[in-house]
């Protein structure tokens, strides 16, 4: 598409979203990309992402915490959300906000993203003991995780008392 990052697609209209999606002609690069606003039900309450000024990725991620006194490495598993940079604030919505409470419930950190190096590690009241909101700004690294390293990472990331339940629960049939 030759789009570079943070600047508006040719594609999106202002009241009427994506003029392509779901058309044969859909550029490659859109049809292999999809908003956890357009397939997932548990997204309903949040606003169009040309209107919320965000889009939930569907990839999976993880990010790398380093304890400082051990100096031991986790990966916890992220839902990244991609931020328009002039819009720095729009991932304080509050229906967002509940939406990323729910994931981390589960275990899920998020990942805001405002390009391809800026970002800031947001962790919900469930991750903390204090049980506030809490973000980690940062570079990221701009080489992206390959899928192999994405499912390595989340194998060997630990499961919270919660994704466990699920987990064997799901394994009984229940």
């Amino acid at each position: 598409m030759g789009k570079p990052a943070g600047k508006t697609c040719d594609y999106q209209k202002f009241l009427k979203g994506c003029t392509v999606y779901r058309r044969a002609s859909m550029p490659p690069e859109c049809q292999l990309w999809s908003c956890r606003w357009l397939v997932d039900d548990d997204a309903a309450d949040l606003s169009r992402p040309d209107r919320s000024h965000y889009v939930i990725d569907m990839m999976p991620d993880y990010i790398s915490l380093r304890d400082n006194t051990t100096g031991e490495l986790t990966n916890i598993q992220v839902v990244q959300i991609w931020v328009d940079p002039r819009h720095r604030d729009a991932h304080r919505d509050a229906a967002l906000r509940r939406w990323l409470y729910r994931r981390a419930e589960k275990g899920f950190a998020a990942l805001i993203r405002f390009n391809s190096r800026e970002a800031l590690a947001l962790f919900a009241p469930p991750f903390a003991a204090d049980g506030d909101w809490h973000e980690m700004d940062g570079t990221s690294d701009p080489r992206t995780h390959t899928f192999g390293e994405v499912l390595k990472a989340l194998a060997e990331a630990p499961m919270t008392e919660r994704t466990r339940h699920d987990q064997e629960r799901e394994t009984a049939g229940g």
